[in-house]
């Protein structure tokens, strides 16, 4: 598995497996299928209410805790909870994250990244993230954040590279991690012509062709499944590079297309959402 080299000098699988929209018993059978098979990286969040799950999922797979690199996400309403960080550590029952994010530009998220300051000082989190940040909501946090984000999660895939934030990120180092990475599934993409072509060439699937080309752009991808078939498979896209010239080819369907777009208006009803992290 192919690693990243955070700004703080921490080291991240290039892929790993998201556990978005997964049930907790997926989720705990996600996480144990996909550890066994070699992936190190899982991501979560409060969100998601499967976090426990997710945390059986680790001990049962034999895996040492020190071999999983775990992420997950602070939600608004918690985000002047003075004990969520804890909290999410007793959930996953760990006494360290890997990283942790801020789920979303709502609610005093000012307040929400000074806990992750302070828990990373602390020694409780080993690198720091947002999610889902853009316009003058992320200028406002890099103006008041002491330590500058380490990764920031965004959708991302070949229709939308996330240009302009990235472009705002890149004195900080700051790495993008990609949520709906092959597009929300959209059969558009996933049928591209270069992707089949590609896929014929390399003897992969056009999903495999996107992920690689996800890693190769030095972002970090967390595609999810609870097919443990899909699970292998995503992760077997380390033994062939594409060229310059077939990334390039690949750049040019780049039109900002986004399956998911937040008003502030939206945003701002994060922080009045209440969820049951303790679920499961």
């Amino acid at each position: 598995m192919e690693k990243l080299k955070l700004s703080n000098n921490v080291e991240i699988p290039a892929l790993g497996l998201g556990t978005y929209l997964l049930e907790p018993s997926d989720a705990q059978k996600s996480v144990e299928t996909a550890l066994k098979d070699g992936y190190s990286l899982i991501d979560t969040a409060n969100a998601y209410c499967n976090e426990t799950a997710v945390g059986r999922g680790i001990r049962n797979s034999g895996v040492g805790r020190e071999d999983v690199f775990l992420s997950t996400k602070l939600w608004p309403t918690v985000y002047e909870d003075e004990n969520a960080v804890d909290d999410t550590l007793r959930r996953l029952g760990v006494d360290y994250l890997d990283l942790l994010f801020i789920h979303q530009p709502a609610g005093n998220f000012i307040e929400g990244y000074r806990q992750l300051e302070r828990a990373y000082k602390a020694g409780k989190i080993r690198s720091i993230g947002i999610s889902n940040f853009h316009g003058e909501k992320l200028s406002r946090l890099l103006e008041n954040a002491e330590i500058k984000p380490h990764v920031i999660q965004l959708e991302a895939h070949p229709y939308c590279t996330e240009d302009e934030i990235m472009e705002k990120l890149r004195p900080y180092g700051t790495r993008l991690m990609s949520w709906y990475p092959l597009g929300h599934g959209d059969s558009r993409l996933l049928n591209e012509e270069v992707f089949a072509r590609l896929a014929e060439k390399y003897g992969k699937t056009p999903a495999q062709i996107i992920l690689r080309w996800h890693t190769q752009m030095g972002f970090i991808v967390i595609p999810g499944s609870r097919n443990p078939e899909h699970i292998r498979d995503n992760r077997d896209i380390f033994d062939f590079v594409l060229t310059a010239d077939e990334m390039d080819e690949i750049g040019k369907l780049n039109d900002n297309v986004r399956y998911y777009n937040a008003t502030d208006e939206s945003e701002e009803r994060f922080a009045t959402v209440e969820l049951d992290f303790d679920r499961d």
